[in-house]
């Protein structure tokens, strides 16, 4: 397997920027759909939550910078255990590298090391890099100085929590997608009784997605609630 077709499959097919609802967000949308084609800023930096749609949205701007033609790779650094910083080592010659989650280094010397000549690398190419992290670059507990200060070379963009409108229309978006509608009062229905964060929100409604085919039935608020009291 070539490493270009082994980093492509780190990607959700679904990580798409049609299949994220922007909300607040749309300035940031904007910017990195214009990163993607490489245009617009070299280095970006977001910030958000768990659950906000970090991942999703660095691995669609690989996605269409794939589309449009470009090199593009993604890395989560969740498991930095498991590989060696190492693993960068050549990623220049991407047009554009996404990595996600970067407060995972911090007091790792080893890659915070590695992830500070990477970007002295990205710079000498011009190459374009898109970070993300939980907080801002300052708020990192990064023991490298210099590495610190690249962090903050871009620009740095918060992403903004979705009201609960906004939610239901993520909700619906990702029903769309799968083929299924999703009524107002059930979407409603899903945000009163589940946790609020998008993603354990998207996993019940591709367990409710499966569970309406197998019934042949609608997803309405007395067959959601069925099945929802079925898993308790």
């Amino acid at each position: 397997m070539s490493r270009q077709l082994a980093l492509e499959l780190q990607l959700r097919a679904s990580a798409r920027f049609s299949s994220f609802v922007a909300g607040p967000n749309a300035e940031l949308l904007r910017e990195l759909q214009r990163l993607a084609v490489c245009e617009g800023e070299s280095f970006m930096f977001c910030r958000g939550a768990r659950g906000s749609g970090k991942t999703h949205l660095l691995q669609a701007c690989c996605h269409a910078a794939t589309e449009h033609g470009c090199t593009a790779a993604y890395l989560s650094l969740n498991d930095i255990d498991t590989i060696p910083p190492e693993i960068l080592e050549g990623w220049e010659q991407f047009e554009l590298v996404c990595l996600d989650d970067i407060e995972n280094i911090a007091g790792r010397p080893d890659w915070e090391e590695g992830v500070f000549h990477f970007y002295n690398r990205v710079r000498e190419q011009g190459g374009r890099l898109l970070v993300s992290a939980s907080c801002a670059p300052a708020q990192l507990d990064i023991t490298l100085a210099d590495l610190q200060s690249r962090l903050s070379w871009g620009v740095v963009y918060p992403i903004h929590a979705l009201d609960d409108e906004q939610r239901c229309a993520a909700m619906q978006l990702r029903a769309k997608q799968k083929g299924c509608e999703l009524p107002d009062e059930t979407a409603v229905y899903l945000l009163r009784r589940l946790p609020r964060e998008l993603p354990a929100l998207f996993d019940t409604l591709d367990r409710l997605d499966e569970a309406s085919l197998a019934a042949q039935r609608k997803l309405t608020v007395p067959f959601v609630k069925s099945v929802l009291q079925s898993e308790r």
